[in-house]
């Protein structure tokens, strides 16, 4: 008797969301789902290594399908500045900031209006005295940036997509 209960409340519940035209934003299947419009999204990025990672990002974020041709082109720009925060007795860096901002445009290859937004992250990342240990300190924070900025565009899309 105590199991038909919550069972019951269970399978209510469920008709009521049916009913109501909820649908999950990564439930659907189809043509018009969000990620199957995502994988379609063919992306523009600056030719450097923080737009080849930024690029390496969205694309796995998007799950592009390289056998399908693209409806949508992502072009995108980014700038990146690095404060240095702390300071040791020589007067060097301890630790530094680095601020990246991507903006990006995602136009429709078939032609329409585009839609465009602005996005911010900021990674911090140790200073080494040790050469090589300082170029893999400060490439970890981009790739971290990069990754967060990919999730970030990737949430602006899939908003975006599901208002058209």
């Amino acid at each position: 008797m105590k199991c038909i209960l919550p069972l019951s409340v269970l399978a209510a519940s469920a008709v009521l969301l049916s009913a109501c035209g909820f649908t999950p934003i990564y439930g659907q299947t189809g043509e018009g789902a969000i990620g199957s419009q995502l994988s379609q999204i063919a992306v523009s990025t600056p030719d450097d290594r923080l737009g080849y990672r930024l690029r390496e990002q969205l694309e796995d974020a998007f799950g592009r399908n390289a056998a399908l041709p693209p409806q949508w082109r992502l072009e995108t720009a980014v700038e990146q500045s690095r404060l240095s925060l702390g300071r040791r007795i020589d007067d060097t860096a301890t630790r530094y900031q680095l601020t990246v901002v991507a903006k990006w445009k995602l136009v429709p290859v078939s032609g329409g209006t585009p839609l465009t937004g602005e996005r911010t992250t900021t990674t911090t990342y140790s200073s080494a005295d040790q050469p090589y240990a300082a170029i893999a300190a400060q490439q970890d924070g981009e790739d971290r940036a990069a990754a967060d900025l990919a999730r970030l565009i990737r949430l602006d899309l899939m908003r975006a997509l599901s208002s058209r």
